[in-house]
């Protein structure tokens, strides 16, 4: 049901005339191809298995380049062999500097590994994984194969005014978190860097505009424009629609006529 006075008919809604001011269309952005999940969680998982297996180096490093704590055993004492000495934060510092060269291994060979890729963001977690599973197994790894944690044993099997060293311990735990945090700052910096690029989208005034093709055989020639014209190609000099049906000359009551005068009898402005 349409309401009274609705004109019908294919003439019902005039076509809207061309703007030759209106700026062209913007670009239809390309969409982002959209990554598989399988490959992207293989990725991930291969990098965190890495890690993982690399911390059994970094537990071995750790125990032969940690230095040892020494202890003397006098009458039913366990006493230092150099009260003053700074082994136990020298073992700390080893863990933290190798935990360092691992996560700076790891993050090199991820980026080089993945950059043709485009990287992800299954790599980054599985580094952080990765890293912080290395640290904890490097850190078990050698505490088991150090001296052992009976010191009551040790004591006696070692007699007295014997040395025996001291188990290995790992005293600042934050240390554990010396290798993910390298390696995901260096990921960062170097995808920052020399990262894959997207493509920047082309400016609108750089699209192919409707005009710069050839003329169609049809085309319809429009007043005011030279032969061979583009039928959408702007009009220099050329006025914006003022709102009256395409192709209707006018003029509209109260307009001036082409004489200059108005259809009431008075000139312009009188």
């Amino acid at each position: 049901m349409t309401a009274p006075n609705t004109p019908t008919g294919p003439d019902a809604h005039p076509p809207v005339p061309h703007d030759p001011f209106a700026p062209p269309p913007l670009p239809a952005r390309p969409d982002r191809p959209q990554r598989a999940l399988l490959p992207e969680l293989r990725a991930g998982g291969l990098t965190a298995a890495a890690c993982a297996l690399l911390g059994v180096v970094l537990g071995l490093l750790w125990l032969w380049l940690a230095p040892r704590v020494g202890l003397i055993v006098k009458g039913d004492q366990l006493l230092y062999a150099d009260p003053e000495g700074e082994q136990r934060a020298g073992a700390d510092s080893v863990f933290a500097l190798l935990a360092l060269g691992a996560g700076l291994l790891t993050a090199l060979a991820a980026f080089l590994l993945t950059r043709r890729r485009g990287g992800g963001i299954a790599v980054a977690v599985g580094l952080a994984v990765g890293g912080l599973a290395g640290s904890v197994a490097g850190w078990q790894l050698g505490m088991r194969l150090g001296p052992t944690s009976d010191l009551v044993a040790h004591a006696r099997a070692a007699g007295e005014g014997g040395h025996f060293s001291a188990p290995l311990e790992l005293g600042a735990h934050g240390a554990l978190l010396v290798w993910p945090m390298t390696s995901m700052v260096l990921l960062l910096a170097l995808s920052a860097a020399f990262g894959k690029r997207e493509e920047d989208p082309p400016p609108y005034w750089a699209s192919p505009q409707p005009w710069a093709g050839p003329v169609p055989q049809d085309a319809p020639q429009q007043p005011g424009l030279p032969p061979g014209t583009h039928p959408d190609a702007p009009v220099h000099g050329a006025q914006p629609w003022d709102g009256r049906p395409y192709g209707d000359p006018g003029p509209y009551p109260g307009e001036p006529r082409p004489d200059g005068h108005r259809p009431d009898g008075r000139w312009p402005g009188a």
